[in-house]
């Protein structure tokens, strides 16, 4: 009994002594493994992990990586950097804020960055003349064209039918209700935009489809634009205060049965900046190339505009071409090249597609703009005044009542001169 005693005492001190073994073992391996994964070369949790392409909360999204689907309320706050490096698309019912004073840089080089808002959704960018909230290229040396721009989607008219889709980021747009709210853009800064896909397929500055009448748009400067500066694929918004300066294509653009109001647009091609399109121009308004008395036809109303050319190199095809069935309505506007500048035609309402009518009055000119080239009906005419715009030293200054009230932009801080 004592000999089988002292055996199996034998055996438990072995056994013991290699479960102790195997247990150092594990332990010296799973440190072995903490230490590699906690390396300087690779990190256990990489710091943007957390964030992929839908974003659903206020914490789900990188602020230096600023992309995805918009799934819930969120706010962009003044004092955090932002990069906007791919699409940020704001879903149906849910609301992007911007606070006063954000700057959202964003990633050059790309066309699939841009802002895009879908119907029933919300831009609440409000900015102030101390704040206001830029969105520019992350380039070093930035170009026209860097990133695509802001589309907004709404629910109003269009004659392109019951539910058409944007020329860029792929929003379905268009219905019936007419007071659609997309939500509120004033105090807004967007440098740098027109990003081209194709030839048929270009950002803006700003483009508004089917946007309704309880949207908020005012104060808008849009500088060194590759396509349009602002442009409306119908709806029915108004807008107020809208500055393009440096636009390489058209500075203020609608189509598709817009039937809104514009009031103070000031539009300027700096003397030096001699990117153009084929046909640049100041105002370009169509309805529908397609069918010209297709419903709605655009009807828009355009107050206290001014279209100056300072360029000396490429002349502005036209101040203003109405076409396409449009039946524009302008009052108080200013068409100026000063210098050596030119306009090629001062109003335009001839096209192969359909011509446009419109009624003008209080307008004036100066300077080498064209004769006007007529199509449809032009009601009413343009007088010159040689002293519309003056000089003093480098800057320039616009007279009172003719065209746009300058003034109204002193919070872009941009000066005018010769």
């Amino acid at each position: 009994m004592k000999r089988h005693s002292h055996i199996c005492n034998t055996i438990l001190i072995n056994l013991k002594r290699k479960m102790k073994t195997i247990k150092l073992l594990s332990i010296l391996a799973v440190s072995a493994s903490l230490m590699v994964g906690c390396s300087d070369d690779d990190p256990v949790t990489p710091p943007s992990s957390k964030f992929d392409l839908e974003i659903n909360g206020q914490d789900d999204f990188d602020p230096k990586d600023l992309k995805g689907n918009v799934n819930a309320d969120i706010t962009l706050k003044a004092g955090v950097e932002y990069l906007l490096s791919s699409s940020l698309r704001v879903k149906e019912g849910k609301t992007l804020t911007i606070e006063p004073g954000t700057v959202i840089k964003c990633k050059a080089g790309g066309t699939d960055v841009y802002v895009a808002v879908e119907r029933g959704a919300k831009l609440e960018a409000q900015g102030t003349a101390l704040q206001p909230i830029v969105f520019t290229s992350d380039a070093i040396s930035p170009r026209l064209g860097d990133w695509g721009g802001i589309v907004i989607a709404g629910k109003a008219k269009t004659n392109k039918g019951a539910e058409a889709e944007t020329e860029v980021a792929g929003l379905k747009y268009g219905g019936t209700q007419d007071d659609d709210n997309s939500g509120t853009l004033t105090y807004v800064k967007a440098e740098y935009t027109g990003a081209k896909i194709n030839g048929d397929q270009e950002f803006n500055g700003f483009s508004f489809y089917s946007v309704g009448s309880n949207t908020t748009i005012n104060n808008l400067f849009i500088s060194n634009g590759a396509d349009d500066g602002i442009e409306f694929f119908g709806g029915t918004v108004n807008v107020t205060n809208v500055m393009c300066v440096n636009i390489k294509d058209d500075m203020f653009d609608f189509t598709g049965g817009y039937t809104g109001t514009m009031n103070n647009m000031f539009g300027v091609r700096e003397n030096g900046f001699n990117d153009a399109t084929e046909d640049p121009r100041g105002i370009e308004g169509d309805s529908n190339g397609s069918d010209p008395a297709a419903l709605p036809v655009s009807t828009p109303t355009i107050k206290n505009v001014t279209i100056l050319n300072l360029s000396s190199v490429t002349a502005l095809k036209a101040g203003a071409e109405i076409r396409r069935g449009t039946y524009a309505t302008v009052d108080n506007a200013l068409f100026a090249a000063y210098g050596d500048a030119t306009f090629g035609n001062l109003i335009d309402t001839k096209d192969d597609k359909g011509n446009g009518s419109l009624t003008i009055t209080n307008s004036y000119k100066m300077g080498t703009v064209g004769d006007n080239k007529i199509g449809g009906e032009i009601d009413g005419t343009v007088i010159e005044d040689t002293e519309a715009i003056t000089a003093d030293g480098d800057n320039l200054t616009v007279k009172a009542g003719r065209g746009a009230d300058f003034t109204e932009f002193t919070w872009t801080g941009y000066t005018l001169k010769k």
